[in-house]
């Protein structure tokens, strides 16, 4: 990252603001993916023979993260991100290291979608172990819900506009390493401690990071540590005019609409990758779950991807800088994304497991610089006060359209058994995402809020 001499006299506290975010990502999604690495293990553990048992597990997970971002957002808006990230990550937390208690959990009962001989759904008794998974995983939902609609506030309240993009791409990054760390430590975890303590050391972690969150986050006009000049710099975009931010009202915004369209669509993926990419290498290549050989292909794949998060937020913050407009830049950087992406289409097909992991690859990558412009796009288009509740209410649209896929990614391989049509559905939403977002903002016009 090229810094330029400007910034370097104003100073550069905001980019430990950004660390912060930076760590709570990573443990964000270091807790998501345990399960995904587990599967095998809790398969064999419990008995479980139909997969729609494991799909239901993380639909309870979508279910939660869909009403748990609905109000996350405007929960940040209200009462501020350095207390109200710090109950998000408390409260996921708690619900992570709930999982080692998943056996006592008595059954429950849940439908699922079938497409073995009739349309519609059937009942699926969720037993041994599954149904304490469920209720953990619905917790874990709630309390992760937060952590977005938090960190893009957080980067809206300390960078200032042509620096949100990079940050953003920054602390997105830290979704790939957590990615990437979880295939690393859990199968050490599983063979030395059990597969319960896997979900129970990353909630005592959690909370560690709740105390540091604690003590060093301020808002910047109230940080001790911030200078005069790093301030100014902060915000030296066109201050944000006074509005009433009435989460309603929002939703009569085409910018609002844009946003949620284009999480719905494309977050939907990205879940796929996270909940069933060890099934995919477990089944279809026979990679074990091991540190061996689980770890090098799912290091591989995050590892590309973090490149990708980092890279597209650069890549629209470069354009701004040098004088294209932030319509172009974000727009033209999300372009070469959803291009990107298509080739995973083939991916299911290929025999040899490191050409399917280098398709893999090079689309979680895409969708990571997708998902870091596509982030700062709320930014972009509204004024501060109101980016939680925009985030909030995209991120619920992207968690609905990931229930939809839990369930039929789930529906699907109880039918067929195959990955493709799973992967061709992938290659193509990023394409048909931006068209849609295009003819929505053609211009990426700020949102008119009803002044106060």
């Amino acid at each position: 990252m090229s810094v330029n001499p400007a910034n370097q006299k104003v100073g550069n506290y905001r980019w430990m603001i950004c660390a912060l975010l930076l760590f709570a990502a990573i443990l964000n999604y270091v807790d998501r993916q345990i399960i995904g690495i587990l599967k095998p293990t809790l398969v064999a553990e419990f008995g479980w023979t139909d997969e729609r048992i494991y799909s239901s597990i993380v639909f309870c997970f979508q279910l939660a993260y869909a009403i748990g971002f609905l109000f996350a957002g405007r929960f940040m808006d209200r009462f501020g991100v350095r207390f109200g990230f710090a109950i998000a990550v408390s409260v996921w937390s708690l619900a992570a290291m709930a999982h080692g208690l998943a056996h006592l959990v008595t059954d429950i009962s849940i439908p699922v979608l079938n497409l073995d001989k009739n349309s519609g759904f059937a009942i699926v008794t969720l037993v041994s172990g599954a149904a304490g998974l469920a209720i953990a995983r619905f917790a874990l939902g709630i309390g992760e819900a937060g952590a977005f609609p938090a960190s893009i506030k957080a980067v809206a309240e300390w960078f200032p506009r042509k620096e949100r993009a990079l940050a953003t791409g920054i602390f997105n990054s830290g979704t790939n390493v957590g990615a990437l760390v979880a295939p690393l430590i859990v199968p050490w975890i599983l063979s030395h401690w059990g597969w319960q303590w896997a979900f129970i050391g990353t909630g005592i972690v959690g909370f560690i990071w709740v105390g540091w969150w604690l003590a060093v986050y301020r808002h910047p006009e109230e940080h001790p540590r911030l200078k005069p000049a790093e301030l100014a710099y902060i915000r030296s975009d066109p201050i944000d005019p006074p509005a009433k931010i009435s989460w309603l009202k929002l939703l009569t915004h085409r910018q609002t609409w844009a946003f949620a369209i284009g999480k719905f669509m494309t977050d939907p993926i990205w879940w796929l990758y996270l909940f069933w990419l060890p099934d995919f290498l477990n089944k279809t290549h026979g990679v074990e779950v091991t540190v061996s050989k689980m770890g090098p292909p799912l290091l591989a794949i995050y590892l590309i991807a973090d490149i990708g998060s980092i890279g597209g937020g650069w890549l629209s913050s470069h354009w701004i800088k040098r004088g294209w407009t932030t319509n172009k830049s974000r727009k033209m950087a999300m372009l070469i994304c959803a291009l990107a992406v298509v080739p995973i289409v083939m991916a299911a097909q290929a025999t040899n497991l490191w050409v399917s992991v280098l398709l893999i690859s090079i689309a979680a990558s895409a969708h990571q610089g997708w998902s870091a412009n596509l982030f700062t796009l709320t930014s972009d288009m509204f004024p501060r006060k109101a980016v939680g509740s925009v985030v909030g209410i995209g991120g619920t649209a992207g968690a609905i359209g990931g229930m939809f896929i839990a369930m039929l990614v789930g529906a699907i391989l109880q039918s067929t058994k195959s990955y493709v049509p799973i992967f061709v559905m992938a290659g193509g939403a990023y394409l048909v995402a931006l068209l849609i977002i295009h003819l929505l903002v053609p211009k990426l016009e700020p949102a008119k809020l009803e002044e106060a």
